[in-house]
Order: structure tokens, then sequence, then C-alpha cells
């Protein structure tokens, strides 16, 4: 029904029930519109029409879809010598843009990598005449419909244009009235065909329990008469788990999901076809357009999510006339949505019947041997299996569960030989294990260390902590300050005493400058003097700290009376320290009755400034009356 008006160049809407031949429906039309070098030949075509630029373009939703039709175009259109190349994901770039300068006459792909070739001009859409949208529900659900309308967006105003499905959501219409041009539809349907499945194919129901599950599906597979089977499941998840319990039970299972990599979903898929694999675990990903022979039984796991999608399951197998059988396993949890399902499709089975994997209906339903278990007996094992087909290096481009080349000469080369690094704790650049038997055996060999190793360094006495004041470096240097300033008291009077105070600590921040008094003797009326306790104690330096600039005057006595001659305590070693003055000044004690005669009895002591950091007291002793 499609031929005729599709090569006549019509725009054409084409809905028929999956099985009934869509890919050669628009295939063989699309083969005709386009111009080889065997046209030229045979004088249908002029040679100004010949271009290696791509004539015809189909865009399907999957990349299994992807490389079905293009085999099947490959297949049609090999007398005539038409060049097909399949564009998706997951490949290398390189072996495409290599093709594509080579010259192609019809292109099939999927949205994304048909997008990326174009915006980097390696793919010219400009001399398209023809595009087909396969599965264009499909491309709607997963979200490529932007896309698709970006791809139209590229090609010439003036083409023919035709969508294939096996349902039409009011959007796919939609988008046909946008972009079409009064196209036909037409909706291909068999006399003896009621409802929206085929026929052929023999629908089971069950209400199964999650656990029993796997256990029903080990003995559905071993039922007479059965060839290939394709098992659906609604998670990535589920599919791999099935498919790893199915190979441990013995059957010749591989998986199909978005989790492989594009080379184990090909690898899955040619086993498939060339028998090394019987049993396909799949996503919804398998469940658009795959047709392989031979497939006698698929079952959903679990429930599919609508009708269009129980429709494209179960239309995998009863294709092309042959006979089929279709089982569903519907959990608890499940069965609202199923109710769904069944109302709109009209099937009769709301209510699915409870079934184990021991219930007598279901060995009678599905023929399947009395006694049979849920492993495979090892003489009907013949099956050579996955791994019996060899993996496909396609140069894939990254994803989850990918590996790359690099990756796989990686794991090739040989493991390391060296022993791990074994840690051990040091101290000071030894091991704790020898200082510990050091310290417990003083008469053991001391452990040498390499010569590259550095030397350790010496073990030292844990820092104490101490008590400091401002200016003052630790407790015990302000009691060696005091101890000074009693002896300087007690000898005052009988001979000069010099008080050198000790070096400041390494750890001073900058050196400070002393300042150097000295105490002229005074003149007394009863040749006796006696020293004075002293002016100023230690707990007055503190506040002569808070002032940078204190300048200290001893205090004038009376003539007639005892004078005490003042002594500053060596306690003002915390002022001196403190203080950093860019000028030094010496400033000497005088009495005001004797100022004269002092300077002529005694010389004045000299200020004279010593490269190390002290204090000089000199007090010279009176003379007699």
């Amino acid at each position: 029904m499609t031929l005729p008006v599709a090569l006549s160049g019509k725009d054409v809407i084409g809905q028929a029930k999956t099985g009934t031949g869509k890919t050669l429906g628009f295939g063989l039309p699309l083969l005709e519109r386009v111009t080889v070098p065997a046209d030229v030949e045979a004088g249908r075509a002029v040679p100004e029409k010949l271009t290696n630029a791509p004539q015809a373009l189909v865009v399907v939703p999957t990349r299994e879809l992807c490389t079905q039709v293009t085999n099947d175009l490959l297949t049609a259109g090999k007398v005539r010598n038409v060049r097909v190349l399949a564009i998706y994901g997951g490949r290398a770039y390189e072996p495409q843009v290599e093709a594509l300068k080579k010259g192609v006459d019809v292109i099939v792909g999927t949205p994304g990598r048909l997008l990326d070739l174009a915006g980097q001009k390696k793919l010219d859409l400009s001399h398209v005449r023809a595009l087909v949208l396969d599965e264009a529900d499909e491309m709607l659900d997963l979200g490529f419909l932007p896309d698709v309308e970006k791809i139209i967006q590229l090609l010439p105003p003036k083409r023919q244009t035709m969508l294939f499905s096996a349902t039409m959501p009011g959007a796919v219409i939609g988008l046909a009235r946008r972009y079409m041009s009064q196209p036909t539809h037409i909706s291909a349907t068999s006399p003896d065909d009621a409802g929206a499945t085929v026929a052929n194919t023999t629908q089971r129901v069950y209400r199964a329990h999650s656990m029993d599950k796997p256990e029903m599906v080990a003995r559905i597979l071993q039922a007479e008469g059965r060839g290939l089977a394709m098992i659906f499941c609604r998670t990535k998840r589920t599919a791999a788990d099935i498919a790893d319990q199915l190979a441990q039970r013995g059957f010749a299972s591989g998986a199909v999901h978005g989790d492989l990599g594009q080379g184990a979903r090909e690898q899955a898929l040619r086993a498939f076809r060339n028998g090394k694999v019987d049993v396909l675990v799949c996503t919804d990903v398998a469940a658009r357009g795959i047709d392989v022979e031979g497939v006698t039984h698929v079952i959903n796991y679990q429930s599919p999510e609508e009708e269009k999608t129980y429709l494209h399951r179960i239309g995998r197998t009863g294709r092309a006339g042959a006979s089929g059988t279709a089982v569903t396993l519907v959990d608890w949890d499940d069965i609202p949505r199923w109710q769904l399902i069944n109302k709109a499709l009209d099937l009769g089975f709301p209510d699915p019947p409870e079934t184990y994997s021991t219930s007598p209906h279901l060995f009678e339903e599905l023929a399947i041997p009395a006694g049979t278990k849920g492993v495979l007996p090892r003489a009907e094992r013949t099956r050579a299996g996955l791994s019996a087909e060899q993996v496909e290096d396609l140069g894939e481009t990254g994803g989850r569960g990918r590996k790359s080349a690099a990756a796989a000469v990686q794991e090739e080369r040989p493991a390391r030989t060296r022993p791990p690094r074994q840690r051990r704790r040091t101290r000071g650049g030894s091991a704790l294990d020898d200082i510990e038997q050091q310290v417990s055996d003083p008469g053991a060999p001391a452990v040498e260390a390499p010569e590259n190793a550095e030397r350790p360094a010496e073990p030292r006495a844990p820092r104490r902590r101490r008590r400091t004041r401002v200016g003052v470096a630790s407790s015990g240097a302000e009691t060696a300050l005091l101890e000074s300033s009693e002896v300087l008291t007690e000898s005052v009077v009988t001979e000069p005493v010099s008080v050198v105070t000790e070096p400041e600590a390494e750890t001073a921040p900058k050196q400070r400058r002393r300042r150097t008094r000295a105490v002229k003797p005074v003149a007394e009326t009863d040749g006796q003097a006696e020293a004075a306790p002293a002016a100023e104690t230690p707990a007055e330096a503190p506040e002569a700290e808070a002032k940078p600039r204190r300048r200290t005057r001893v205090a004038r006595t009376k003539p007639a009376a005892d004078t005490a001659v003042t002594v500053e305590a060596p306690a003002e070693a915390p002022e001196a320290e403190a203080e950093t003055k860019p000028r030094r000044r010496t400033r000497v004690a005088k009495t005001a009755a004797v100022a004269a005669a002092t300077t002529a009895e005694a010389p004045e002591a000299e200020a004279v400034p010593q490269p190390r950091r002290r204090r000089t007291r000199t007090t010279a002793a009176q003379p007699e009356s």
C-alpha cells in the first residue's frame, strides 16, 4: 500500500503493526530516488546529478535499530551499489568522517551524532532529497524531538518526508502537520486481524512473586519447541542481574542495556543472531525494530510502563507470518498498571491468575515437560555462549562501563613484582623499635643509619613552660636580680661593688642599649654613712614599663642631716631591657649642698658604651672628715 504513493514522491505517514515490513516500505522508495553511477551508465540519469553528499536521510531512535536498517538497505541496494553509512554514538568519529569524505548516498543515524557531525561541518545535508523518521513516537518519548527539528531545519525545503511507526500519538501527528506537505496517512491491517496485536502471537499473563520469577523464567525457557527467547526488563540493573542468574543456571544468555558499551551490545546481538546465545535479556532499547529470525518466546519479566511498550515488546515474535508466545509476569504492585494496559488494548486479562514455579497450569499452558527444574541439564547445554563471539573494538567515546583501547593494553601489562613499601614509625630519623631496644638493652650495638639518610637530631629534654614577666626572661633571672640587689645594699659603704647582669637571652628580638648610672660619694659630717633602703623595689618595674621614656632622679637631701645614698636596685633591669631609645643619656645623681665639693674630690664615672649588653654601677667610698 505504501510503495505506489512513496515512489510518486508524495509525503507519507505509514502506520502498521510490528513485523509487517515497514523497513522496506520506506527503504525501496529511498533507493529509487538516489542517483548512483550505475544510473548514469544505464542512461537513467545525467552526470550532473551525481554527488558525494548524502541524498537520503533516515533518522532512528536507537543504535541497534540503526545497524539493522543499514544492513537491510545494503541488502536491498547491493545490485545498484548504493553506498549506505550508519552514524550513531558510542563509536569513534574518525571512521565515520573518513567514510563521509569518500562519499555516501544514504545515511542512517541517530539524532545526537548527526547533529555533532553537522555542527563540525563534516556532514553536508544540503543535497538530501528524502527524509524518513522511523519509530517517530519513540524519538518523542526519548526527548529527541527538539534534535529532530534542528535536523529538519538543516535540510532543503523541497524534499520528500515520510514517517513510519506502529503507534502514532498526537504529538507525532502535530510534527507531521508542521513539516510535511499534504501527507497521505496509510494504516495497514489484515482483514482477519482484529485488535492492536498480531493474531499469530499467543499471549499469557500470570501474577507472579518477585522472588519466584527467576525460577519461573528458567522453567519457561525449557518449554517444548522453544527457539530463541527475549526477556524484557524495566531497569538496566535488573537486566544484568537476570542475565547473570540464567548463565549460572546453565543457559547461554547475553544482555543488552544502556550501561554496556557499544561493543558489548553489538557482541550480544551478533551472538544472538548467530545462534551462539539463545536467551537475550534486554531493556526497552531492544524493543523497537529488532528483527531476528527464530524468536519464539518473549517474556516480560516486569510489566511494561504503557500499552505502546507492550505492543513493541511482544512484536519481537510472531513476525512475518510466524507464530510466537508472549508471557507477561505481573507483580502484585503492578496490577493497577497492568489493568490500564489491558483496558487500552482490550486483551481480556483483567485479573491474571496467581502463579508460581510449581503451578500445574503453568506447565500445561506453556507445554513445559513435567519434572522440569530451574537448572538446564548438562546434556542440553549445546550453545557456544557469549564468550564465543568476539568484541569488536569500536573506539568507544566514553561512558559508564566502557573500556578504551588504552585501558585494554594496560590490563595486558604484567603486574609489578616489587614488594610493597613498608612504613615504619620513626623519631629523629631512627625507627622507634630500634630506639626502644637500645633503651631497654644499653649493651646492644647501635643501629647504623644508611649513608643517604639525614643525621638524627640529638635527643633533647622536653621544653619547660616558665612563668615570665614583660622584659624578664624567667623567674630564675628575676631571683638572681633580687639577690644581686641585697649584696649591693650591704656592701655600699665598705668598698665599690660592680654588679654585672647576665647577657640577654638569644631569643631577644632586638639588641637593646644599656643606661649607665654612676653614684657620686657624698660628704658627711660624722664621716659615716649608712645605706638606706632602696628607693625603688622590683614591684615598680611593671609601672616603669608603661612609660617609654622615664628619667630617674635621686631625691635631694639636706646638708646637715645624715644623707643616704640612693642606689637603684637591679630590678630596674626590666625597664632597661624594655626601652629602645635612639639616644643614650647619662645622668649623675647630685646633692644640692655639696655639688661643687663633690665634683672636686671624686671623679665622675664615665659612661662608656660596651659592646656587650651589661649594666655597671660604681659606688665610690666617702672620704674621711
